[in-house]
Parts: C-alpha cells; sequence; structure tokens
C-alpha cells in the first residue's frame, strides 16, 4: 500500500474548532470559516493596496497575501484558539505561545510529503521565513489588518443580533483597526464594512 498523507485531512477539521471561546455567541464561529473570511478580506486588500500605489512603491501579489490569510490560523488545530486577553498578557507569555505556533506548524508540515513542506511551512508560520523582505512585510500586515477587519465584522454581527456581549470587543478591534494606517485599510472600511449591517433586499437594491 502507497504511503498517505494527513496534512489536508487535518485542515479539514478547523471546522470543530471555535473562536470567541470566552464569549457568549449567538452565532458561533470556527476557525476554516473564519479563514475564509481572512482571505478574501486580504486579497481585497491587496488589491486596493496596488491600485492605490505610486511609481516606486511597494507591491504584493494578491494572491500569495490570500494564501497567508488562508493558512494564518491552522496552528490552532494543534493548539486551539487561545483567548486574546491570554496570548497577549505579556511578552513572557507571548514568546512562548510563538514558541508553540512554531511547534505545531512544523507539526502540520510533517503530515505532507517531504518535497512540499518547506513551502507549507512560511504559509502556517511566517516566522520561518528566512529572508524578510518589505513585500512579504506587507503581505503579513495586510493579513493581520483582515484579521482584524474579519473579527469587527462578527462583533457587528453580534450585536445586530441583539447580542451585548461584543460591544466592548468591537470598541477595541475597532481602536486596532484605526491604528494600522494603512489608506487601503481606511478605504475598505470607509466603502465595504456599512453594507455589512444591510438587509438582503437592501444589498440587492444597490446600484452605482
Amino acid at each position: 500500500m502507497s504511503e498517505t498523507y494527513g496534512f489536508y485531512a487535518m485542515l479539514d477539521r478547523m471546522q470543530y474548532i471555535n473562536r470567541w471561546g470566552l464569549m457568549r455567541n449567538n452565532r458561533v464561529e470556527n476557525i476554516k470559516e473564519h479563514s475564509f473570511d481572512v482571505a478574501v478580506i486580504a486579497h481585497a486588500l491587496a488589491v486596493i493596496h496596488n491600485n492605490m500605489a505610486g511609481e516606486g512603491d511597494v507591491t504584493v501579489d494578491p494572491y500569495k497575501v490570500q494564501a497567508f490569510a488562508l493558512y494564518h490560523d491552522c496552528t490552532e488545530i494543534i493548539t486551539g484558539d487561545l483567548p486574546t486577553p491570554i496570548k497577549y498578557r505579556n511578552e513572557e507569555i507571548k514568546a512562548a505561545y510563538k514558541e508553540v505556533e512554531r511547534e505545531a506548524a512544523s507539526r502540520l508540515a510533517s503530515l505532507l510529503p517531504s518535497d512540499m513542506r518547506d513551502e507549507y511551512l512560511v504559509l502556517l508560520e511566517p516566522s520561518f521565513i528566512s529572508d524578510p523582505t518589505p513585500e512579504s512585510d506587507l503581505t503579513l500586515r495586510l493579513v493581520k489588518a483582515a484579521d482584524r477587519i474579519s473579527a469587527y465584522i462578527k462583533c457587528m454581527s453580534e450585536e445586530a443580533s441583539g447580542n451585548r456581549e461584543f460591544e466592548s470587543a468591537m470598541e477595541t478591534i475597532r481602536s486596532t483597526i484605526d491604528n494600522i494606517k494603512l489608506p487601503e485599510v481606511d478605504y475598505f472600511m470607509e466603502k465595504f464594512i456599512p453594507s455589512y449591517g444591510f438587509t438582503l433586499d437592501q444589498l440587492n437594491s444597490r446600484e452605482e
């Protein structure tokens, strides 16, 4: 019997890991669907960035940005979703958790054929990038921004359903987004975020 590999079957288990574990949710969100949302937003931010870029400015590959976004939470298959207040409580915990994430990335990559592992290792844990460039740095900033925007949309959804549990989180996350200081992020928040509060009829009736 030929050798088989479990990498993609492990990724499928992302659907069983829920986010916002310390919060009362009207609708539970798992990291598989969250990763799709982040990938969509990150790709959009990359396209917007490139459209805004002037001569000599750093540009990014939108599909590379999308790939990093799609895989950004995969290590949580092994680590679980550690609540943000714990993960970032102090520098010691942050450093220790980063090492745990690196170990988890290595474990996941080991479930691939050897000639595929390096390609995926940097997607699973970008700290494995051996030679960072301005493009790779911006790529990761866009993914981080997309992650924050996705979290903000989740808060909007919970608040719209009458759940006040997310009010404080929504304010905090909005503040972090405003502090990112990237014009493409500001553009997305201005042009696209308001429609997340529309009804289906309102979305269908929107015209140029």
